[in-house]
Order: C-alpha cells, then structure tokens, then sequence
C-alpha cells in the first residue's frame, strides 16, 4: 500500500447555494473508485474540512459513474453573498479535497493520474 493525494486518483466539481457546498469527487476510472469509497467517508470529509463546514455532510454514492457526491450544511459562512470570506466558496472547498491521503495498493500505480513516478 502507498498513501497517494486524492488529486492522483480523482476530479472535483462543486457548486453552492446559501449556506450549502455540494463537491463531487469523481475517480479517473473504476478500479481507483474502490479505494475512495472506502476511504473518504462523509466522517472523514467533514472532519478533513473541520472549522469550515459547521453542519452536517451527507455523502452520495453514484456508482455508475464512479463517483461520491458530499452535501456539506453550513459550510460557507452564512452563504456566498453574506460572507466575509472571500475564498470559501465551493470551487475553494473542492480544491482542498485534492490533498486528502488516500491508501492504494501498489498494483494500481500505474492507474493513477500525474503521480511523481510516472514523470521520471
């Protein structure tokens, strides 16, 4: 097993409306979407986004197309347009799922996406 960033196994898309975050984590292919339904739980989200998202995160398995869907309450401040920061808005919050650990098995390196190894 290698610990590797999420950003070598998965993409994000996120949107906000009031006071909610909703961030898709969508892996590259199906075998890398093993290890990230197994890891990155709606607990694990939350805690990862700890002072941030003050509600509650309710994650969303989509299967079909390899991907988790996190619905995350209270997470922006009071909402994009009460807000004073400046930088807490869903695109931001998808951005900082990037750097999450996720264990993989060594097989699967060569799966993963811009990974160190592959550049050399």
């Amino acid at each position: 097993m290698i610990a590797v960033k999420l950003k070598h196994l998965a993409h994000c898309r996120s949107g906000d409306k009031g006071n909610t975050s909703n961030i898709a984590v969508i892996a590259y292919s199906p075998e890398l979407f093993g290890p990230l339904k197994d890891q990155l739980t709606a607990e694990k989200f939350k805690d990862w986004y700890r002072g941030v998202v003050n509600g509650d995160v309710t994650r969303y398995m989509v299967e079909k197309i390899s991907a988790l869907n996190f619905v995350c309450e209270n997470a922006l401040g009071g909402g994009v347009s009460r807000s004073l920061c400046l930088d807490n808005y869903g695109k931001s919050l998808s951005s900082r799922i990037l750097s999450y650990p996720i264990e993989v098995d060594t097989s699967l390196i060569s799966s993963l996406i811009n990974y160190p190894s592959q550049t050399k």
